[in-house]
């Protein structure tokens, strides 16, 4: 069913979802692999049993939505009874993240709807986009502050938050400047026009502040354009200059430097009840679950303790109430998740389709990296940063790019199998 989607919203057609290119006959520019990527082995398209599509990749990222809005919820009650004791509110969290996964679903189904070639016609229009929606969040009235930082843009009736946008852009972005200069990827001067689109986004999202968003838009967009082909002495050399440059964003301004510091020794007194109140508490929730948990929604640390359970610190509320089994089987899940979007990249690439596999394996490393910071932030690895945990933490921009991110791996992966089944190259 899902390959039809595209055959059954006849109204967008103009997305590409409907038409079926002649070889030959498109414009986009499509990609071949790069030397390095040449020598990947076939052998993972060998002796595979094709299906329509990835019902598994689907599946799993279900049990991720659901498992989350549970959580969500049972993280959440605390809070609303603090604010509403009567209890009319209980069920505000909620409901909001049930409307935002309904929203995301259908956002995906239009997502997956486009190809993989109209996707890269438009990855430098939708970067440009997401630079102007960073701009907007400083404007008066269309920028929300909250909690100390301008990192929302109000629409009326919702709003959305730029950085999560910005992450699925530079995915594309990344991927469709590595295919436009495969023949240079080679060189320093290929990177310089990706450095200053990249240093121009770095300096707005600092500008909110929010680091933990600018670490992993970097590291992504970096990790892409390796993969892409780039020069291995110049990506260790950018790699060494902008950990220069966050060290320094995090010496030189007091609070960061705090924090960075005092999560080295979280229960010291002055850390504890400062800098570290929410590292402290996540490590006790974690622990206080032990192997098997206290029991979904008999956690205590969501109780006035934990801040911002649903959210950041989701996590610790999983270890508390589901124990340790709980916490490897979520572990688990976003190793399989990440993996299959990498085997999918490999996949095409494979097919000589190099724009989709740097899609699909920047999705992964997307979903790794933030995955990997949130957990070590909750289990006291890294220092404190407010980064969520994807598809499972409240909040409606980051599970609608999730979804959407994922229903464009599912359409490459889809694509991938088409041609497994001897289908004709669409250009």
């Amino acid at each position: 069913m899902l390959n039809r989607l595209g055959n059954l919203l006849p109204a967008f057609g103009w997305l590409g979802g409907a038409d079926r290119t002649e070889p030959g006959s498109g414009k986009a520019v499509r990609g071949r692999r790069s030397p390095a990527s040449r020598a990947l082995s076939r052998s993972a398209l060998e002796n595979t049993s094709v299906q329509r599509f990835d019902a598994a990749l689907v599946w799993m990222t279900a049990l991720l939505l659901g498992l989350g809005l549970v959580m969500v919820y049972s993280a959440s009650i605390a809070i609303l009874e603090r604010r509403d004791p009567t209890g009319g509110s209980a069920t505000f969290y909620l409901v909001r993240q049930s409307a935002a996964i309904g929203m995301a679903l259908v956002a995906s189904v239009f997502a997956y709807a486009v190809p993989p070639e109209r996707w890269q016609q438009l990855a430098r229009p939708l970067f440009a986009v997401g630079a102007v929606l960073l701009i907007l969040v400083f404007v008066p009235v269309i920028g929300k502050r909250a909690g100390g930082a301008v990192r929302w843009v109000t629409l009326g009736f919702t709003t959305i938050q730029p950085t999560e946008l910005m992450k699925l852009f530079v995915i594309l972005y990344a991927a469709d400047y590595s295919v436009r200069k495969q023949q240079i990827m080679g060189q320093w001067r290929a990177f310089v026009p990706m450095a200053i689109a990249l240093s121009v986004v770095g300096l707005l999202i600092m500008r909110q502040p929010d680091l933990g968003a600018l670490i992993v838009i970097l590291m992504v967009a970096m990790g892409v354009l390796f993969l892409g082909g780039m020069n291995s002495r110049l990506f260790f050399g950018m790699v060494a200059f902008l950990v220069a440059v966050f060290a320094a964003f995090i010496l030189f301004v007091p609070f960061r430097r705090a924090r960075f510091f005092s999560y080295l020794d979280p229960f010291a007194r002055a850390n504890a009840e400062g800098s570290s109140y929410q590292l402290t508490h996540s490590l006790m929730a974690i622990g206080k679950g032990e192997w098997l948990g206290s029991g979904l929604g008999a956690g205590v640390a969501k109780l006035n303790f934990l801040p911002e359970p649903h959210t950041d610190f989701l996590f610790a509320t999983i270890g508390e109430e589901l124990g340790m089994v709980g916490m490897l089987v979520v572990i688990i899940m976003f190793f399989w998740v990440v993996r299959r979007c990498f085997e999918i990249g490999r996949q095409a690439i494979a097919f000589e389709e190099l724009f989709s596999g740097l899609v699909a394996q920047g999705v992964g490393l997307w979903i790794g990296i933030q995955v990997f910071i949130n957990l070590g932030v909750n289990l006291g690895l890294l220092p404190t940063k407010g980064l969520t945990l994807p598809f499972m933490s409240f909040g409606g921009s980051a599970i609608l790019m999730n979804c959407v991110a994922m229903a464009i791996v599912l359409r490459i992966d889809v694509e991938n199998r088409r041609l497994m089944r001897g289908g004709d190259k669409k250009r």
